[in-house]
Order: C-alpha cells, then structure tokens, then sequence
C-alpha cells in the first residue's frame, strides 16, 4: 500500500459516505423519517453479522478438513475477516486473497494446501450462487420478469466463473510452463507477467487435481455452511425493513441485495466510491418506504461491509498491510511447482468470489 492507494483508500471511502448522506438527505420526505431501528433489532443484525462471519469460517475450516488439510477455526476465521479488511482497502476488492494467503502462511500452512483450501472455498461459492438462484427461481415464480430476470443474471454469473476455471485447467494442461505463445505475446503478455499467469494455472491445476481425494461427508458441511453464510447476509436488509413494518414486496428486498454484493466488485475503487450506494436507491428505491429509506441504506451499508472492515483490521490489520506490499518481480524460486509463499501469487479469485470477502 502505497502512499497514493492510501490517498485512494481515504478518497473512496469519503465519497461513499458523502453519496450515502446525499442520497438519505435528497430521499427525506415531508414526513418524519425513521432512522434508528430499535435496540432489539440492532442486537438481532449484530448477532446475524456474526454468524455470517462465522459461517464463513466454518466454510473455509471444513474445506480444509474436506482436503485433509489441518487448520483451527481460529486460523479460518481470522483468515475471512482479514480477507474483509484486504478487499475493502483495495480495488475492485483484489486485496482479499493475498491477505488471506499470507495469514494461513503465518499459521504454519504450507502454501499448496493454503492454495487448494481457496480453491476449494471458490468452489462452494459459485455451487452456492447456483442454488441459490435456482431457490429464487422457485420462491418468487410469480414476482415478475425482472426478479427472474435478476436471478437469471445470479445464475449466469455462477456458470460463467465455473465456466472459466474450467478453460483455465484447460489451458494450464498446455501453457503451465515455458515461453508465452504467440496469442499471449499479442495481447502483451511479457515474460514476467506470464510467467504470474503460469504460477496461477499450476495453482489452478493443483487446487483442481486435490478435489479427486475430497472427503464428501466434510465437503457436504462446508457447502451448507456457504449456503448459511449467503442466507444470512440476504437476512440483513429484510430485517431491517421488517423492523419498520411489513414491506409490499419481499422479493426486491433479497434479490437486489445479492446483485450489489456480488455485482460490487465492478467497482473500481475502495469501498465502491459510492457506487454500490448510488445503485441501491436505483434499484430499491420503489421497494422501500421513503420515511425507513434512510435508515435500510445506513444499516445495510453498516452490517454488510464497514463492520466487516472494523473487524477485520482489529482481527488481522497488520498481517494484512504486510500482504498487501507493492509487488515485486517475481523470482525463479517462487514458479515451483509447490507453490509460493508470496501472497502476491495466491490465485486470483476475488473476482470471482466477493462473497468470501464482504464485499
């Protein structure tokens, strides 16, 4: 983290929360506008943040353990909030696995079962996206084309990023090694940033290859546990507008939810600049009662990311700033086929999987 990144950091985070004051000022209406839910509620969103955190590491612990990869929930736990605080500091939310790389290498990981076990949380991730989308499907049939449509969009994301990982095991079958190609070459792919890519195609290969010995009972855990952590982080809005009185539409109140934090990465800049808040009063503004608007925006925003950020620094700040040090050349040493311990080669899944980081 450069002095400029810093400055970034400082910069985004500023504009989303000035947008988030525009927009709850501009959405003020003739009436009194509620902005605080009620003590119990508050205790009943702190309480579904926590166990959303750590059902993550519940995911990631029982990966490993479906790996046959010794891990502590400690380590899984701490590991997921300081992937929080990475990716909400970094663009486009690139800082989580790099972070969560190195606090596993700190725990004493070695670094191609520190690779399987993101591998094996990728994974999940999308499988869970996919049901997820088909229970959306089902549940609201009837709420019009463009819910099905969202949950359509949810879906063809899930198969896109399973999709591309199969054409990345595909590919590194034949290019995990020597010079680039001549496609690479046009597309301006020197040799040291080929010779990243290659990294990752065998870290992709290996992570693949280690799911033939999976232990099923295990792996089927760790799926419910990422199928819990999606369920309660689509919780926190419903309750929220719930605490205020019954909404018209429920459907809106999740599938919106679900296309801001997995559509989020998009964003270029820490924390969104405040595009994710831009995007929620033009999806959900009709969904909401203008008088709790406010408050849904503030306490969504709060429950969903910047908790996540505060506890993720207090959890791990200072392993995450060392693994998020500029980068490099990368060393001959570090393109052995056992992997890196230089989180900068941990794969590059944060694209792919925001979830896994509050994104």
């Amino acid at each position: 983290m450069t002095p400029f990144r810093w400055a970034l950091v400082a910069i985004s985070f500023a504009a989303a929360i000035t947008v988030s004051i525009y927009i709850v000022e501009s959405s003020w209406p003739a009436a009194q506008m509620t902005v605080w839910p009620s003590i119990g509620t508050q205790a009943l969103l702190l309480a579904i943040a926590l166990l959303e955190l750590g059902a993550r590491g519940a995911k990631v612990r029982l990966s490993a353990a479906a790996l046959r990869i010794p891990m502590t929930y400690g380590t899984a736990l701490r590991a997921s909030a300081g992937g929080d605080f990475g990716a909400a500091i970094t663009p486009a939310r690139t800082g989580a696995e790099p972070a969560r790389f190195l606090i596993m290498s700190e725990a004493g990981m070695p670094s191609a079962s520190i690779i399987l076990v993101i591998f094996a949380e990728l994974f999940l991730e999308m499988v869970t996206l996919a049901l997820v989308a088909a229970a959306m499907f089902v549940v609201f049939r009837s709420s019009g084309t463009m819910i099905l449509g969202m949950a359509g969009l949810v879906a063809m994301y899930a198969v896109f990023v399973l999709g591309l990982g199969a054409f990345g095991f595909a590919l590194s079958r034949r290019h995990a090694s020597g010079k680039p190609p001549v496609w690479a070459r046009w597309l301006g792919l020197h040799a040291v940033r080929w010779r990243r890519i290659q990294l990752s195609l065998r870290q992709l290969r290996a992570g693949i290859e280690g799911m033939r010995d999976v232990r099923w009972g295990f792996l089927t855990a760790a799926l419910l546990a990422s199928i819990a952590h999606v369920a309660l982080r689509l919780a926190i809005l419903p309750v929220i507008v719930y605490s205020f009185g019954p909404p018209d539409k429920l459907a809106p109140l999740i599938l919106w939810p679900i296309a801001l934090t997995y559509g989020g990465v998009v964003a270029p800049v820490p924390a969104g600049g405040g595009a994710i808040e831009v995007a929620f009063k033009a999806a959900l503004g009709p969904a909401i009662p203008a008088r709790i608007f406010g408050a849904a925006l503030i306490w969504w925003r709060f429950y969903t990311f910047y908790l996540y950020v505060i506890l993720g620094a207090l959890a791990a700040g200072d392993t995450v700033l060392r693994a998020l040090r500029e980068d490099g050349p990368v060393p001959d040493g570090e393109l052995s086929a056992g992997g890196s311990a230089d989180p900068a080669a941990a794969p590059a899944a944060t694209a792919a999987n925001p979830g896994g980081a509050a994104r």
